[in-house]
């Protein structure tokens, strides 16, 4: 008996951490320190991620142009406190409603 319940309380365990895993899907967890000029002009849009939810550090997470050979659009978060991040953020901004 004690066996089956210690095997039950394992398996709960375990399903339990593999759902806090998923939970973390879309969050940045680390901020890339500066990015190249080359990357810079293939950023297409941002997004800000705050701390609510399942995310537990701000992040400006710029989104990548599709390259074909890219099954998913490639992401990049930042600091959204450094200077070369809200300079990157204007930009995008100013290029996107050139377009519009």
């Amino acid at each position: 008996m004690k066996f089956q319940a210690l095997f039950f309380l394992l398996l709960l365990t375990c399903m339990y951490l593999s759902l806090a895993q998923g939970s973390y899907g879309n969050c940045c967890l680390g901020h890339v320190r500066w990015m190249k000029s080359g990357p810079k002009k293939s950023v297409e849009s941002y997004r800000m991620q705050e701390t609510d939810g399942d995310c537990n550090m701000r992040a400006v997470v710029f989104l990548m142009k599709m390259r074909p050979q890219h099954k998913k659009q490639r992401t990049i978060c930042a600091n959204p406190n450094e200077d070369w991040v809200q300079d990157l953020m204007v930009n995008v901004d100013r290029r996107n409603q050139k377009q519009n």
